[in-house]
């Protein structure tokens, strides 16, 4: 997402889109120097470095020799919106079951046009070998949990055999589509009403998911219990019992 200029000029004149271009210039990778920001974002090069000087100050970047990241204002306001999402919040008891249940590495993730954003990523020591993080998005056709979130999504005009399968079988399952040796099953959330689209996934090594036909099981029973807490008020979640 680029920050739009205001008015006839030739760029974004505004301090928070300045702001919003720089930061978005860090989606995907750790660190950057200013060079790499000025291409990133199509700014003068004073524009950036000024921009940066004030959200080094601000705690929003953080510099360190000749290069940039993300800084530790950000990641905290990260986490505080992550932990504010009700969606995520009805969902961890769950995750976290479907974790042990599996052994394999959970995912949560959420429609946003027509990417996927995982709002979280439960894994132990196998997750760091998997490059999905809470966050990052990715193209929904091209994913086995993209796949169950638009066969969720509720809208007809989505539409395609693999897709279709998936609607009618309420679970998509796919292996060695993004890792060699590795299958992911996704089974959607749902529904949520007003357009929106959650869907849960596991992936872990064909292996195992090739042939325990529980893990599928265990997938759709997660599901199940968001979409059940996510029905009752957040004062009552205390009173359900999460899944086991």
């Amino acid at each position: 997402m680029r920050a739009h200029s205001s008015g006839s000029g030739d760029g974004p004149t505004g301090v928070l889109q300045r702001a919003a271009l720089i930061l978005d210039a860090f989606e995907g990778v750790a660190r950057l120097n200013l060079s790499q920001i000025v291409a990133a974002t199509g700014l003068p090069l004073s524009s950036v470095h000024r921009a940066l000087e004030q959200m080094v100050a601000l705690r929003w970047v953080h510099r360190h020799r000749m290069d940039y990241q993300l800084g530790m204002r950000m990641i905290e306001l990260g986490s505080m919106a992550a932990q504010q999402n009700s969606l995520r919040r009805a969902a961890l008891p769950s995750l976290h079951w479907l974790h042990r249940a599996t052994g394999c590495i959970v995912h949560l993730g959420v429609l946003e046009g027509t990417d996927v954003i995982y709002l979280e990523k439960i894994g132990g020591d196998l997750a760091p070998g998997v490059r999905s993080r809470v966050g990052s998005r990715l193209r929904a056709d091209s994913s086995t949990i993209g796949k169950a979130l638009l066969a969720g999504a509720g809208c007809s005009r989505i539409s395609s055999p693999d897709i279709d399968r998936v609607r009618e079988l309420r679970v998509a399952c796919e292996h060695e589509k993004c890792m060699k040796g590795f299958s992911c099953v996704a089974v959607p959330i749902g529904p949520m009403g007003r357009g929106e689209a959650a869907a849960v996934s596991v992936f872990g090594s064909v292996a195992k998911i090739g042939v325990d036909q529980r893990i599928r099981l265990s997938v759709q029973t997660a599901a199940a219990e968001i979409w059940r807490r996510m029905q009752v008020p957040s004062s009552d979640v205390s009173g359900r019992r999460s899944a086991r």
